[in-house]
């Protein structure tokens, strides 16, 4: 980057205009000009692909699938004796 473009950004004005910090724009910034548009995406609460996972998450997961389904049978067995 040369230092004209470099004069041309206002991190200041940005960050008050958006009521973030001037840390985050720059963090911003950085991370569009590393990475791209994707790198701004946010992946915070988004569950995994099946494909994501690794053998210890894949475990996990069909346990607390197991965990699941046990609690429904025990429940609708409940209700049958009712």
């Amino acid at each position: 980057m040369t230092i004209e473009k470099l004069a041309e950004r206002n991190y200041g004005k940005t960050a008050k205009q958006f009521k973030v910090s001037y840390n985050k724009v720059y963090q911003w910034v950085k991370k569009y000009e590393d990475s791209g548009q994707d790198a701004l995406q946010d992946g915070r609460g988004r569950e995994k692909a099946a494909e994501e996972l690794n053998e210890s998450e894949q475990h996990k997961l069909a346990v607390k699938k197991l965990e699941y389904e046990n609690e429904r049978l025990r429940a609708e067995v409940a209700f049958l004796k009712k």
